[in-house]
């Protein structure tokens, strides 16, 4: 750690990542911040966004303070990104953390979004306030990893889920789910970590999912965006997706008003131009579940950004295979992380070599 850091830096700084990770799933397309004030060896406060449109992290630790009757004048501030100065759903932390007499900001990372980048930190010094930065720098651009990728790039990370048989059939003769309920739960809490899920039109007629959220608790979440990719629009009119209560999206290359018409590529619409698309809507995290084809595009275009692979030690029968390997997976550009066991079944983890894992127990 670099000399300039105290030990109380340092504590306070951690702290301030672990309260970011409660709103972590519940404030996209904003990042999962977090904040504590202290006065002299002491946290007096603590705040995290917790849900959009909810107080920012800075906002939330000095609502924390006036709640405990503390006085925040001449405290610092440690915060997981650079306080924003612009008008949202908020107003601007720098005008809240100037309210409250802070002396002193300590900021992990800068923010990268165009209406941000380094203003909220130039305004802070302009007024006198001290400012130091890079405290957990790595550390924090992780954990607001899908933010700072959207920032830099317009277009969501891309994450590949695929379950798979002894023998690498997708579907087979035996109907059903054939993980284990630790996959299972793990699925899910993948589910509430993305803002959109993408399946094929063939996964839709075989299946007919609901792709919600059902196994872990959405808390103030929301269930996230379905994406069908049907270039003929051939789903059915009584699917899952279509008649409940949340939004999907039919992506297809006909002329037509329904769903998004996209220009056509590779054996259906272009993907490239759905990421941007997607990146259009704020969509930060991906994720893919199938099918086959889908997951088979997806990699050869080299889209794919980390990828799930769960076996499970049965044999489905007779049915379409994965069509997924180590070969595959390393030509798609990945390289593995990881190899664990969820209950039964074995899975293992693959990722960009140029991008860090979310962290340990991710998803």
């Amino acid at each position: 750690m670099d000399r300039k850091w105290s030990d109380f830096d340092v504590a306070c700084m951690q702290r301030a990542m672990e309260l970011a990770e409660i709103g972590r799933g519940q404030v996209s397309p904003n990042p999962p911040v977090g904040c504590v004030l202290a006065q002299g060896e002491e946290i007096i406060a603590e705040g995290w966004h917790d849900h959009l449109g909810d107080l920012h992290a800075e906002q939330a630790a000095i609502a924390d303070a006036e709640q405990r009757g503390v006085n925040t004048e001449g405290c610092v501030a440690y915060v997981t990104l650079e306080p924003c100065n612009h008008f949202g759903l908020t107003p601007p932390c720098t005008q809240a953390l100037l309210w409250a007499g802070v002396s002193e900001v300590v900021v992990a990372a800068k923010d990268p979004n165009p209406t941000v980048r380094g203003r909220g930190i130039e305004v802070l010094l302009e007024a006198g306030i001290r400012v130091r930065e890079g405290l957990f720098e790595r550390e924090a651009a992780t954990q607001m990893q899908s933010f700072m990728h959207w920032c830099e790039y317009k277009r969501p990370l891309v994450t590949l889920k695929a379950a798979i048989d002894k023998n690498g059939v997708v579907d087979g003769e035996i109907a059903g789910r054939f993980t284990s309920e630790i996959s299972l739960d793990a699925s899910h809490r993948l589910r509430r970590q993305n803002d959109a899920i993408l399946v094929g039109v063939n996964t839709i007629i075989r299946d007919d999912p609901a792709l919600t959220i059902r196994r872990v608790d959405v808390g103030k979440g929301k269930q996230p965006l379905r994406i069908v990719l049907d270039r003929n629009l051939r789903i059915p009119e009584k699917s899952v997706v279509l008649n409940d209560d949340f939004e999907t999206v039919i992506v297809h290359i006909q002329q037509d008003d329904r769903g998004v018409a996209l220009p056509a590529g590779d054996g259906g619409a272009d993907l490239s131009a759905l990421l941007d698309h997607l990146g259009d809507r704020g969509i930060q995290e991906l994720l893919i579940e199938g099918g086959p084809i889908v997951w088979k595009h997806f990699l050869e275009e080299k889209l794919v950004d980390r990828a799930i692979i769960i076996q499970a030690p049965v044999d489905l029968g007779d049915g379409p295979l994965s069509q997924i390997d180590e070969k595959v997976l390393r030509n798609s550009g990945l390289t593995l992380i990881e190899n664990k066991k969820w209950g039964a079944d074995s899975v293992s983890f693959w990722s960009r070599s140029d991008l860090t894992w979310p962290h340990a127990n991710w998803p």
